[in-house]
C-alpha cells in the first residue's frame, strides 16, 4: 500500500521533477507536490498550504536554492529542506547546511533521496512532538507559577538539602527576601521560626518532612522574625516533592500570615476578660482567677490568700454633679493609682460600676489587712480635679481570708460584698474583715440589690408568665385548669425563679406592682385565647401586699371590662397565712369579685396551723393542700392523715381540693384513694412559658 507524501519542489526542470517523482513511487510513496521556480510562486505555495518537506534545486534562472532556503526558514522554520543539485560543491553544501538545510544530495546519487526524506520526516515528527511536549510543560509551568503568584499564602519550595529554589511574591513580602536573593540559601535562614510562647527556635516543617519523609500539617503558635526584624504570626505546613522513582527531591512549604487573625483573637479574648474603660480584669475573669486560686488551696492546704472588695464612696456625687465623662475619668485615674500600689502578683479587677476586687496571693490575714489599710491611706490622699472643681474620694473595703476551709468562689465574692456593705454601714472609709455574724446584714444587703433589679425589670417589661397544669383526679371536672406563675429576666435574658426576687419584693412593698403586671399580662393573654375558643380556668396569685390594697378589687373590675375577659375563667389564689391576717379585707374582696363570676382558691392550706373555723367566712372554690404534707404522704402516715382531714373538711364545706407538689405516681395513687379532686406537680406537668405555644384549652363536656 502506497504512503502519501506532500512536498514542495523548487525546480525549473520538468525532467528532473519527474525523476524525483519516479524515485518516490519506486520506494512505495504516493507523491503529491507543487513545482515552483521563482520566489513569488514559492511564497504563494507556502502561504496556501503546509508541506511535509521542501526539495530544492540549487541553481535556477533568477532564483537559487539558498534563497529558497531563506524564504522557507522565514515562513516555516521547522519544515525539512533538502538541497538536490548536480553542480553544488562542498563549500556551497556546507554553507547551505549552516544556514539551515537539513541535507544535500547530488543528482547523480538520487538513491540517497528517499532515505534522507524519510529521516527528515521522522526527525520532523520528533521535533514537533518535542515542541508540543515542551509547550505543554511550559503552559503547565506558567499556570503553576501564575497560581502560586496569585494565592494569598506564602509558598517556598526547597531542594533535597533544604535550600530555597522558589518562592512566590507573598513569601517575598513576608520574609523580606527576594526570590533571586533567597535562591540557594537554607530555608532556616530565609524563614527563621520561633515559638510564640517560649521564644525558642522551632524546627521548620520542611526540615521535618525532609527528615521523616512525611508531610507536616499546619501548625500554629509560630512566629517568623523576618529579614527586616518584623514579626509575623504564621501557620505553616509542608509536603514532600517526589521524582519519578518516588525519591524525595525537595519540599513545598505553605504558610499563612495569621498576624491579623491572631491579633483579633487576642483582642477579642482581652475584651471578653477585661473592662474596656479601665483596662482591668472584669468580673468574669476575676471569678475565674479566684477559682484557680481555690484549686491551688485545695492541693496545698497550707496556703493562705485574701480578697479585698473595694466600693468607692462619693462616686455618685462626681457623676451627678459633673456628668459621666468625669465619672469615667475618675475611674481611670483610680485604676492607675490602684495598679501602681498593689503587689505585682495581685489580681486587680473592676467588678461593677464603682466596685473593684483585689486578689492577694500568698498573704495571710495580717499582711492582707496591712495592704487594705495602706490602700485606705492612698485613697485619703487622692484628690480628683475636674473643671476647676476638686473632689475627695473615699473607699470602703471588705476583706475575706481565703484558706482550706473556704467553700467556693461564689462564697468568697458574696461574703466580700457583705463585708464591704458592713464597712459602709459602719461609717465608710474603713476596712471590715468578714465575720459569720455579718450574714444577716448580708441578706438584707442582697435584698436591697434585688430592689433596683425588680424596679428595672418593671420599667423595661422583663417579667414573664409561666403556666402549670392542674390535673383532675378520679374523673373529676374536665375543664382545663392552670396556675399562672411569674418569672423575671435579667439583663442577659436569663430567667430568674420567683424564689430569688419575691422575698425582696415583699419586704420592700413591690409585690403590689408585680401583681398588677401579672393581672394585666394574664388578661391580655386571655382576651386573645378566648377569641380562639379557650375555656380553661387560670389561677392568678395575689400577694399579702396586694390584699392590703383597698383599690385592688376596683382595679380588677376595671381590667375585666377593659380586656373583655370572661370572669368565669379567673381564679384568684391567696395564701392561707395572708388570708388569716387580712381576713376582713379578703372576705370582702372574695364576695365582691365572686358576684362577677370569678373564683377563689386558698393556697398552702395547712401551713399556717390555723383553725378550720375561718373557712366558713371565706367562700373559696378551691382548697390547695400544702405540698409539705403531700410530697411524702405515701411513706408518712401522719402526713397522709393530715391530707385526708383537710380534704374532708373542704368537702364538708363544698370546697374542692387540690394537692400541691405531686411528684410521683405513688402519691397520685394515695390522693385518688382519699378522693382529692385535683393534683398539681412535676409528676403531671412542669411549668412552661405561657406564650411558647398557641395551645387553646377548650372545655369538654362530661361523658
Amino acid at each position: 500500500m502506497s504512503k502519501p507524501i506532500r512536498f514542495l519542489l523548487v525546480e525549473d526542470n520538468d525532467d528532473d521533477a519527474q525523476l524525483l517523482e519516479i524515485k518516490l513511487r519506486q520506494s512505495g510513496y504516493e507523491p503529491e507536490y507543487v513545482r515552483v521556480d521563482n520566489e513569488t510562486a514559492m511564497r504563494t505555495a507556502l502561504q496556501k498550504e503546509s508541506w511535509q518537506v521542501v526539495v530544492s534545486d540549487y541553481v535556477m534562472p533568477g532564483f537559487s536554492g539558498l534563497r529558497a532556503l531563506q524564504i522557507l526558514r522565514e515562513v516555516s522554520p521547522d519544515t525539512p529542506f533538502i538541497l538536490v543539485s548536480g553542480t553544488v560543491g562542498e563549500e556551497t553544501a556546507v554553507e547551505a547546511m549552516r544556514k539551515g538545510a537539513n541535507d544535500y544530495i547530488m543528482k547523480d546519487n538520487l538513491a540517497r533521496l528517499v532515505p534522507a526524506i524519510e529521516r527528515e520526516l521522522r526527525e520532523s515528527r520528533q521535533r514537533a512532538e518535542r515542541r508540543r511536549t515542551e509547550e505543554t510543560l511550559y503552559q503547565e509551568r506558567e499556570r503553576a507559577l501564575i497560581t502560586l503568584h496569585s494565592i494569598v499564602d506564602g509558598v517556598i519550595t526547597t531542594d533535597a538539602d533544604g535550600r530555597v529554589d522558589y518562592m512566590n511574591p507573598v513569601a517575598e513580602s513576608v520574609t523580606g527576601w527576594t526570590y533571586g536573593e533567597a535562591q540557594g540559601f537554607p530555608l532556616t535562614e530565609v524563614l527563621p521560626l520561633i515559638d510564640e510562647a517560649t521564644r525558642l527556635p522551632v524546627e521548620s516543617p520542611a526540615d521535618i518532612t525532609l527528615r521523616t519523609g512525611h508531610g507536616v500539617s499546619a501548625s500554629g503558635q509560630c512566629v517568623l522574625i523576618n529579614r527586616n526584624g518584623q514579626e509575623f504570626n504564621i501557620e505553616d505546613s509542608a509536603a514532600p516533592i517526589y521524582d519519578r522513582e518516588k525519591r524525595i527531591i525537595g519540599t513545598v512549604l505553605v504558610f499563612h500570615d495569621a498576624t491579623r487573625e491572631r491579633r483579633m483573637a487576642r483582642q477579642m479574648t482581652w475584651q471578653a476578660t477585661h473592662d474596656s474603660l479601665t483596662g482591668l480584669a472584669n468580673r468574669t475573669e476575676f471569678a475565674d482567677r479566684l477559682a484557680i486560686l481555690l484549686d491551688g488551696v485545695a492541693r496545698d492546704t497550707s496556703r493562705e490568700h485574701a480578697l479585698l472588695y473595694l466600693d468607692l464612696d462619693q462616686f455618685k456625687v462626681v457623676n451627678d454633679t459633673c456628668g459621666h465623662d468625669a465619672g469615667d475619668e475618675l475611674l481611670k485615674q483610680l485604676s492607675r493609682t490602684l495598679r501602681a500600689n498593689v503587689p505585682s502578683s495581685a489580681s486587680l479587677a473592676r467588678l461593677g460600676g464603682d466596685e473593684f476586687g483585689l486578689l492577694l496571693e500568698n498573704l495571710d490575714l495580717a499582711h492582707a489587712t496591712e495592704t487594705a489599710n495602706r490602700l485606705l491611706q492612698i485613697f485619703a490622699e487622692f484628690t480628683f480635679e475636674w473643671q476647676q472643681r476638686r473632689f475627695a474620694v473615699g473607699v470602703s473595703i471588705g476583706l475575706v481570708p481565703i484558706n482550706a476551709q473556704t467553700p467556693s468562689p461564689s462564697f468568697v465574692l458574696s461574703t466580700a460584698d457583705v463585708a464591704c456593705y458592713v464597712a459602709k454601714e459602719s461609717g465608710r472609709n474603713r476596712v471590715h474583715i468578714y465575720q459569720d455574724s455579718d450574714i444577716d446584714l448580708g441578706e438584707r444587703h442582697n435584698e436591697m440589690h434585688w430592689v433596683s433589679r425588680i424596679k428595672e425589670a418593671l420599667e423595661k417589661n422583663r417579667f414573664l408568665l409561666y403556666k402549670q397544669r392542674i390535673t383532675a383526679l378520679n374523673g373529676g371536672d374536665p375543664t382545663p385548669h392552670f396556675e399562672l406563675l411569674v418569672r423575671m429576666r435579667d439583663q442577659d435574658n436569663k430567667v430568674i425563679p420567683p424564689g430569688a426576687f419575691i422575698p425582696a419584693a415583699e419586704r420592700y412593698n413591690l409585690m403590689n406592682a408585680i401583681d398588677r403586671w401579672v393581672i394585666d399580662s394574664a388578661f391580655a393573654f386571655l382576651r386573645r385565647a378566648q377569641k380562639n375558643g379557650d375555656a380553661g380556668i387560670y389561677a392568678i396569685n395575689l400577694s399579702g401586699n396586694s390584699l392590703n390594697d383597698e383599690a385592688l378589687p376596683d382595679y380588677i373590675q376595671k381590667k375585666i371590662g377593659q380586656y373583655y375577659v370572661n370572669p368565669g375563667q379567673l381564679c384568684f389564689e391567696v395564701t392561707e397565712t395572708a388570708a388569716v391576717f387580712n381576713l376582713e379585707k379578703v372576705s370582702h374582696m372574695i364576695r365582691l369579685l365572686k358576684t362577677l363570676g370569678c373564683r377563689f382558691s386558698l393556697d398552702d392550706f395547712g401551713s399556717g396551723l390555723s383553725s378550720f373555723g375561718y373557712l366558713k367566712n371565706l367562700p373559696v372554690d378551691f382548697l390547695k393542700i400544702d405540698g409539705g404534707f403531700v410530697r411524702d404522704m405515701h411513706t408518712d402516715p401522719m402526713n397522709r392523715a393530715i391530707v385526708e382531714a383537710i380534704h374532708q373538711v373542704g368537702h364538708s364545706l363544698s370546697i374542692r381540693t387540690i394537692a400541691e407538689f405531686v411528684e410521683s405516681q405513688d402519691v397520685a395513687n394515695q390522693l385518688q384513694l382519699i378522693g382529692v379532686d385535683f393534683a398539681q406537680g412535676y409528676h403531671f406537668s412542669k411549668p412552661v412559658p405561657l406564650y411558647d405555644s398557641e395551645t387553646i384549652t377548650i372545655r369538654r363536656k362530661k361523658v
